[in-house]
């Protein structure tokens, strides 16, 4: 962490600590949400909730085309649900008594929450995962091996805790 996080030090903004969290509309997301919710943060810390739009690809539109849409509205209807996502999601922290910034932007997720820790020098990143291994893992890609490789700072992977139920179900 840049710095000391004692309330005490007389620490200035480069002393808070930072901590991005990347969510999007999945249930994983909502474990790293409860995860920040539930920790004891130091009284100067500050959390930055994005979530990212990624672009609107051709394949991904076609049922949005069969109901007279268009590229563009689809990308806007992506970017206006992201935005309620954040804006939930800051409000849900806020009254866990924690200092929060919401942002939301567009690319690929994998480097769009690399850049944004970067540049916003975040000391902590927390994101959930799918859990997704072997031939998933390939196919599908991973946000959060691509953030674990690439980030400038720690980062934390929430993972859902297992059920045997569900366990049987991944095998």
């Amino acid at each position: 962490m840049s710095g000391g996080c004692d309330p005490t030090d007389g620490s200035s903004e480069e002393d808070q600590l930072k901590l991005l969290l990347a969510i999007d509309n999945s249930e994983y997301s909502v474990e790293a949400i409860k995860e920040v919710a539930k920790r004891p943060w130091p009284p100067k810390a500050i959390v930055r909730v994005i979530s990212v739009v990624e672009p609107v690809t051709p394949p991904a539109t076609e049922l949005w085309y069969d109901a007279g849409g268009s590229l563009e509205r689809v990308q806007q209807e992506m970017t206006k649900r992201a935005t309620e996502l954040t804006q939930k999601t800051s409000e849900s922290l806020k009254r866990k008594g924690l200092k929060i910034e919401s942002a939301v932007r567009e690319g690929d997720a994998r480097s769009v929450i690399v850049d944004e820790a970067r540049k916003w020098s975040a000391d902590l990143i927390v994101l959930g995962s799918h859990g997704y291994t072997g031939i998933k893992r390939l196919l599908l890609g991973s946000v959060a091996s691509s953030v674990v490789s690439h980030a400038p700072c720690s980062v934390e992977i929430v993972r859902r805790k297992q059920t045997k139920k569900s366990r049987r179900r991944i095998e």
